[in-house]
């Protein structure tokens, strides 16, 4: 795992402060929706108190997802009300618990990948949304665990594949795509990335990630071909929108389903009727929160232990590109989207 680097040591606060200090902690808010680097403040509020089945958590280190600075913006399916906290993903240390909480104890490492208002030195979280952290697997990488190596591979999981079955997904070189090729390739299953520019298929091969084409050659279905060698392509994830649906749509084979997994570059899909209506195409979507919420706890429970072993046996990185102080939240709005990233951007109190 890449080291990352931090920033922000000239003023640093620790986390452990005095008593009559306990009272108040900083979080990171917002008080009207727009451009996360602009609206997004550390202020001085009361630190919360966990309910019934309720923990509270020191925070240690949290990533910026492109779907938090979304909330940010207002542009996200979940609208919160305003002044808002933000952050959804988090490792930490259990601080207290409220009554009725079972499996858990003070001091404890846990994670969580859907608990709101994660950037602040403490925020409350519902016991069952935190999953405990093995021994020697570090912060940085913990931090990451739940929201996309989770939701990457529960889609593998649903999508049926078995060894030596192909899927197709565009943005190949994004986080997320970084993450499902990673897994698939472990689990055996091909796959063939697509990417809009030559550069990125230069960028995932230093990664040792092949199998990938850029759409922005007038020959690259020849191209993809050859990769396959014909072969079927029974599923393609769509993470991007517009007419990459459409591109990925077209190399499908019949009766090959397309997910839909996000919409980095259009809310709109554009996939030729033909395409569709001729190979019998199934259209569906994906939103590994409410798959994770729906999912067994055995089943959650394997699924976990996979990601694991694959992180220890290095078939699996979680890379840091860079980390910040809660102070520095602007600098890393602003980071988040800085073209050339290989890893998440992390924030530490």
């Amino acid at each position: 795992m890449a080291a990352g680097k931090m920033r922000g040591a000239v003023g640093y606060r620790p986390n452990v402060r005095s008593e009559e200090r306990r009272q108040l902690m900083r979080a990171i808010v917002h008080e009207s929706f727009g451009e996360p680097s602009e609206v997004l403040t550390v202020q001085e509020v009361p630190t919360p108190e966990p309910g019934p089945r309720e923990v509270r958590v020191r925070t240690l280190a949290s990533p910026i997802h492109n779907h938090d600075l979304w909330t940010v913006r207002g542009s996200y399916g979940y609208k919160p009300e305003l002044p808002a906290r933000a952050g959804t993903e988090a490792v930490g240390v259990v601080d207290a618990m409220g009554a009725e909480v079972t499996g858990l104890q003070v001091g404890q490492r846990v994670v969580t990948g859907g608990t709101f208002g994660v950037w602040a030195d403490y925020f409350v979280a519902k016991a069952a949304a935190l999953m405990p952290v093995p021994e020697g697997l570090p912060d940085d990488t913990a931090a990451q665990l739940v929201a996309m190596p989770f939701s990457a591979i529960s889609l593998l999981d649903t999508l049926d594949l078995q060894p030596g079955d192909w899927l197709a997904q565009n943005a190949a070189n994004g986080a997320v795509g970084r993450l499902v090729a990673q897994l698939a390739r472990a689990r055996g299953v091909n796959v063939l990335g697509l990417v809009r520019r030559a550069a990125g298929v230069d960028e995932l091969r230093a990664l040792g990630i092949d199998d990938v084409v850029a759409t922005d050659s007038d020959d690259w279905r020849d191209r993809v071909t050859q990769i396959t060698g014909g072969a079927p392509v029974r599923v393609g994830i769509d993470s991007v929108g517009g007419s990459a649906t459409g591109d990925l749509v077209s190399v499908l084979a019949e009766q090959g389903t397309l997910v839909v997994f996000g919409a980095m570059a259009s809310s709109t899909m554009q996939i030729p009727s033909g395409d569709v209506i001729f190979k019998d195409v199934t259209v569906k979507g994906f939103w590994g929160s409410r798959v994770s919420a729906a999912m067994d706890a055995d089943k959650r429970a394997a699924l976990m232990a996979e990601l694991y072993q694959r992180i220890t046996s290095g078939s699996l990185t979680l890379p840091v590109e860079e980390s910040y102080s809660f102070e520095q939240v602007a600098d890393a709005a602003r980071a988040n989207f800085a073209p050339g990233r290989s890893g998440k951007i992390l924030l530490h109190p």
